[in-house]
C-alpha cells in the first residue's frame, strides 16, 4: 500500500510540473497568440462550409426547382424506389398512380426525381 501511495504522488508530482512547464512555452501572448492557437479551428470550419454547407445548399435549391416545375403526366422516383406517373397535385401533396388503378398521395418531398417516361 505505502508503495502505491508512493507511486501515485510521483505521478502527481510529474504531471504538475509536465503543466508548469508547458504553460511557459507557446506562442508570443496577446491577440496574436489567440489567433494563431484557433487559426486551425477556422481552417476546418471554412473546409466544412465549402466541402459539406455549399454543396448540400445546391441539391436542396434544384430539388426545389424540380419540384416546382412537375406537372401532371410526369413519371416519378420516390425515395422508397416507386416508379409513378403524377396524376393530381394539391398543396403538398401529389397523387400518384403506380399500378393501372392504383393511386397513392405522397407528399412533394418525397419525390427523388423525375425520371423519362417508357
Amino acid at each position: 500500500m505505502k508503495i502505491l501511495s508512493g507511486l501515485l504522488n510521483f505521478t502527481n508530482q510529474f504531471t504538475v510540473k509536465s503543466a508548469f512547464a508547458a504553460s511557459s512555452s507557446g506562442h508570443g501572448g496577446g491577440f496574436e497568440g489567440t489567433l494563431i492557437s484557433f487559426a486551425p479551428l477556422i481552417a476546418i470550419v471554412v473546409i466544412f462550409y465549402l466541402l459539406v454547407i455549399l454543396p448540400q445548399q445546391k441539391r436542396t435549391k434544384d430539388h426545389k426547382k424540380m419540384i416546382g416545375t412537375l406537372k401532371v403526366g410526369d413519371e416519378v422516383l420516390t425515395n422508397g424506389g416507386m416508379f409513378g406517373v403524377i396524376t393530381g397535385i394539391a398543396d403538398q401533396v401529389f397523387t400518384l398512380e403506380i399500378a393501372k388503378d392504383v393511386k397513392i398521395k405522397i407528399t412533394k418531398n418525397t419525390i427523388a426525381t423525375k425520371t423519362s417516361k417508357r
